[in-house]
């Protein structure tokens, strides 16, 4: 029976231990992390106000700790989770104890009477034959139970949802109290702005694509977020202003000279009254949504001036959002054809064509009768994709269950 000769290297304990959690970090963090020019992450967690409550479901519908906090990239988000482990992990370094003087024989009694005859002889000046190499000496200085992972769920962060809980909410064009502007973005605007991001626990970039999704603005210091008949009507204005004033939404145009033709769309219909304008800031919100935008940049921060539509997206927004707001529930459900037409009536006169359900999003509507649609909340689609999910697991699981002896069948030729 052989036995082993090579030395040994002490394993010391100290106390007391230190506070140490483990962070997993995915490749793409780890990445970014060691990259030439790393980006700040941030550890942001929602606000500790009542409107927390209003949010407190993921994405996939799972609800969520009252208390979380998420860790940001500038264009990522990961929820930290706290995991259990059975094996612990320790934390080591190098131990100077022995040569320092500050370890006694009597702390290795239980360990290796070898260990201290080889401390008390070092300490003593002697030396000694043993098999142990007191110069290669280690100890821990935390235990580690659990790690803490980053996590994004199935369905995202999105901040539209989150957003919506911290804005007004505009819900009507009627009041009009000196509501025009220049339209340039002043920086007070921006700030109040950024403090709304602030209170988002999800990432720069998914603060600002929520923003844009929901025509969000700033108006008289305070954030705002239009109701989807609102957004229809200001859509309505657009398509009629562009339309007496000869501007082409199919191509490259002037945004200003847009809203100045919204604005004398407007003034014939309410008799040139100056307090008849809406917030400019809205009606830029509105084009920001459905215009081209470059890769990676969604306009935020800077005053529109040139822009084209985005035909894919525009058709599908005007269809989506007509929807919601003239049908948002079973009860409320309009004829199909119905809502076909109002929706090519909607659209630039070279897009009527382009109108089909196909168009939209399949989650966003749903047929409740033979003739009628609705649409469908972002509530119900995460129910509804919650179920299937849980449907399809419990049927996975039932087929795995009955079927054991294969898995095992398969672990030993993998093993082969």
């Amino acid at each position: 029976m052989s036995t082993q000769s090579t030395p040994s290297i002490l394993f010391t304990h100290t106390a007391p231990q230190q506070g140490f959690r483990l962070l997993e970090l995915p490749p793409e963090v780890a990445d970014l992390l060691t990259s030439e020019n790393p980006p700040t992450l941030y550890l942001k967690s929602p606000p500790t106000t009542s409107t927390h409550l209003r949010f407190n479901h993921s994405d996939d519908g799972d609800a969520l700790p009252r208390e979380y906090v998420n860790l940001c990239t500038p264009t990522h988000t990961y929820r930290i989770r706290q995991v259990q482990s059975s094996n612990s992990l320790h934390i080591l370094r190098p131990d100077d104890g022995i040569a320092k003087g500050l370890l006694r024989s009597g702390d290795l009694a239980v360990v290796d009477s070898r260990a201290a005859a080889a401390v008390a002889a070092t300490q003593l000046g002697d030396g000694m034959d043993v098999d142990l190499n007191l110069a290669e000496t280690v100890t821990t200085i935390a235990k580690c139970g659990s790690t803490l992972e980053l996590h994004v769920p199935e369905g995202g962060f999105g901040a539209r949802k989150i957003l919506g809980s911290l804005l007004g909410r505009f819900a009507s064009l009627g009041d009009k109290r000196g509501v025009g502007g220049a339209g340039e973005v002043a920086a007070a605007d921006t700030q109040v702005m950024e403090k709304v991001f602030a209170d988002v626990p999800v990432s720069r970039k998914e603060c600002e694509l929520g923003w844009v999704e929901g025509c969000a603005f700033v108006w008289r210091g305070k954030a705002w977020a239009p109701t989807p008949e609102v957004k229809m009507e200001v859509w309505e204005r657009v398509v009629n202003g562009a339309v007496v004033q000869g501007i082409d939404l199919r191509k490259q145009f002037l945004v200003a000279d847009l809203w100045r033709s919204v604005m004398l769309e407007e003034e014939e219909q309410e008799g040139a009254e100056e307090g008849g304008r809406f917030p400019q800031a809205l009606f830029e919100a509105v084009v920001r949504r459905v215009v081209e935008v470059e890769e990676g940049g969604l306009l935020l921060g800077d005053e529109l001036k040139w822009a084209s539509l985005d035909k894919d997206a525009c058709v599908r927004w005007v269809g989506e959002t007509y929807l919601e707001a003239f049908a948002p529930m079973a009860s409320a459900a309009i004829g199909r054809s119905e809502f076909l037409n109002a929706w090519k009536d909607h659209l630039p006169e070279a897009w009527r064509e382009e109108v089909a359900l196909a168009r939209l999003t399949d989650s966003v509507y749903k047929l409740p009768g033979p003739t009628t649609i609705c649409f469908v909340t972002e509530f119900e689609r995460q129910r509804t994709k919650k179920n299937l999910s849980t449907e399809a697991s419990a049927s996975t699981a039932a087929k795995k269950s009955r079927n054991w002896h294969e898995l095992f069948k398969n672990q030993k030729r993998q093993k082969r």
